[in-house]
């Protein structure tokens, strides 16, 4: 399988790194410190076409192939994660969820909004009760007439507070299997009855906002029902084979990241008359990463030029998101660890980036979880080694 990329591909690569290097990283102490969205950075993003990455051209988007799309989320997430996971759900959830299961005129309605940015997109599916297994959802979506009636509660929603527009998953009907009884709706932040609940303190990605949704007799017409009804749990089951590529790249661009701070402290601090970068014990720490590093990349390129070739990539994405989110966990502790004591404290990027690695490991499905669907895949013959 050929990896180069084309001359397009190399281009949009270079936009994204000269966009992060330039407009991000000075930044990005400041807005972790101050837990500050950066809504000026989102609006040049925006006139990048780096919200319509994924929209189609006919709508006004980049229409992209997966792989420059995960390019870009790449450079973004070495210099300032927090953005690029509200790239990433906007792009491989909100967009992709109304590109796979809308209708014409909620293409023509959504898309060209959330590729120019005016609408930024979020994604509802996580409840207090329900993680890991979303089939427990409680969220209910009652049919009355013309209109749905939603009460629930959602929690961990990135982009709570900012968003315009929610992919919502909500149980409609109780009687049958979560599998037929679950639909997506997409529902305008502005919505009466839809209420931001308590924003999250969190420990990393503090410059993106996570909130809880309140859905209280919150009522919205048929026409914003995603697909057919009772079709959500499969739409979004399909949604997450996306989202977990982009999140691997997320992990990826960490990882990178605290490689190169871990190199250039390594080469400019002295012990013992000797940059420390010349001790054997650091050096090898360092090839390590490197290793690593490039081990995972190759598993998120290759899956992301999968997504192109079938629809559907469960085991890959699965794959590259476990090895590239315990890849970065494994980096910034090395590299945190070669600063020593400066690592631990705030002046240094790599706190920062150590705090932002660990959620890699979590949402869109925890380790334990990835590990849960390869070993599912390769039992029931779905799975495909590379040949």
């Amino acid at each position: 399988m050929n990896l180069d990329l084309n001359d397009e591909q190399i281009m949009l690569r270079d936009a994204a790194r000269n966009f992060a290097d330039s407009e991000l990283r000075p930044i990005a102490q400041e807005c972790d410190a101050n837990e500050q969205f950066p809504h000026a950075a989102f609006k040049q993003m925006a006139d990048l076409g780096f919200l319509g990455l994924l929209v189609p051209e006919q709508y006004g988007g980049v229409g992209v192939d997966t792989l420059s799309y995960i390019l870009v989320l790449e450079e973004l997430n070495k210099v300032l994660p927090a953005l690029g996971t509200v790239v990433s759900v906007h792009n491989s959830l909100t967009v992709s969820g109304v590109v796979r299961a809308g209708s014409e005129a909620q293409k023509q309605q959504y898309l060209p909004r959330l590729a120019s940015g005016e609408l930024l997109g979020a994604y509802a599916i996580s409840e207090p009760q329900a993680g890991s297994d979303p089939a427990s959802m409680r969220t209910f979506a009652r049919r009355e007439g013309d209109d749905y009636v939603i009460n629930g509660t959602k929690c961990w929603i990135t982009s709570g507070q900012n968003c315009g527009l929610i992919l919502l998953l909500a149980v409609t009907d109780k009687e049958v299997k979560p599998s037929a009884g679950i639909s997506a709706f997409l529902i305008e932040k502005d919505t009466p009855g839809l209420l931001v609940g308590r924003r999250e303190e969190k420990l990393g990605l503090r410059a993106s906002d996570t909130t809880q949704l309140v859905f209280e007799d919150c009522r919205v017409p048929a026409t914003t029902l995603l697909g057919a009804e009772g079709s959500g749990l499969k739409l979004a089951l399909s949604l997450l084979d996306g989202g977990r590529v982009g999140i691997a790249a997320q992990a990826l661009g960490i990882a990178e990241a605290a490689l190169d701070e871990a190199v250039r402290y390594a080469k400019g601090r002295e012990q013992f008359g000797r940059p420390i970068s010349d001790y054997q014990a650091i050096s090898f720490m360092l090839a390590d990463m490197a290793t690593e590093i490039e081990a995972a990349r190759l598993l998120i390129y290759r899956a992301a030029t999968l997504k192109e070739q079938r629809e559907r990539i469960t085991a890959q994405a699965s794959m590259a998101k476990l090895f590239a989110s315990e890849v970065a966990m494994r980096a910034v502790d090395k590299a945190l660890q070669i600063h020593g004591g400066y690592g631990y404290v705030k002046e240094y990027a790599i706190e920062r980036i150590y705090r932002d690695a660990r959620i890699t490991r979590i949402y869109e499905g925890t380790s334990e979880v990835q590990r849960m669907v390869i070993a599912a895949q390769l039992l029931k013959g779905e799975y495909v080694a590379a040949v």
